[in-house]
């Protein structure tokens, strides 16, 4: 039997996306965003709230990056969507370290092992007064130490966080069950 919840929505996984951005002074900002992930094969989309400095610091230098947040960085992740970035240098108070893009005009936290660096394609006010941001990555940088054999991403040294809307938690990702588009060959064989 199945009970009905309404328009509570649960769907998971929600990556834990950091997303940096310079201001018009050029100080760095972090925020931390869950409402967003990939959207195409080289394209990633936020919705945030127009209200957030980093929304304007997009709007303004026309690039940010995004960084998954793991679990060895759990608590610098969740500071960055606990404090506004209006009123006080959350990267300052974090203790993280940035380092310019060489391929747009956004940071990138040292401290987060996987990072994309994406210019603004799509920018609009949605009918819930959010902004939806579409992102083209136009470079991806991971470090050493989460790749694998072949040097592709491991998502098991990754250890990406995922939050649980449901719960209000952060859940780790990373356990392999099976292969994609192989495993239903099985039904389609049958």
């Amino acid at each position: 039997m199945k009970k009905n919840f309404g328009t509570k929505t649960v769907l998971a996984p929600l990556p834990v996306l950091i997303i940096a951005t310079y201001d018009e002074q050029g100080t760095p900002d972090a925020m931390n965003a869950a409402w967003g992930g990939q959207c195409g094969p080289h394209h990633v989309a936020l919705n945030l709230s127009p209200k957030h400095k980093t929304t304007e610091n997009i709007q303004l230098k026309g690039s940010f990056t995004v960084s998954v947040a793991d679990a060895d960085h759990l608590t610098v992740a969740d500071y960055f969507g606990l404090v506004s970035g209006r009123k006080e240098n959350k990267i300052e108070r974090a203790g993280v370290h940035v380092t310019p893009s060489a391929f747009v005009d956004a940071p990138v936290i040292d401290e987060f092992p996987l990072t994309l660096e994406c210019k603004v394609v799509e920018m609009q006010e949605t009918s819930l007064g959010e902004m939806r941001i579409v992102g083209e990555v136009v470079n991806m940088q991971a470090d050493e130490s989460i790749l694998d054999e072949a040097g592709t991403i491991d998502l098991g040294k990754l250890r990406p966080l995922s939050f649980d809307s449901a719960t209000h938690t952060y859940r780790v990702l990373g356990e392999v069950v099976g292969q994609a588009f192989h495993d239903g060959a099985a039904i389609q064989n049958a």
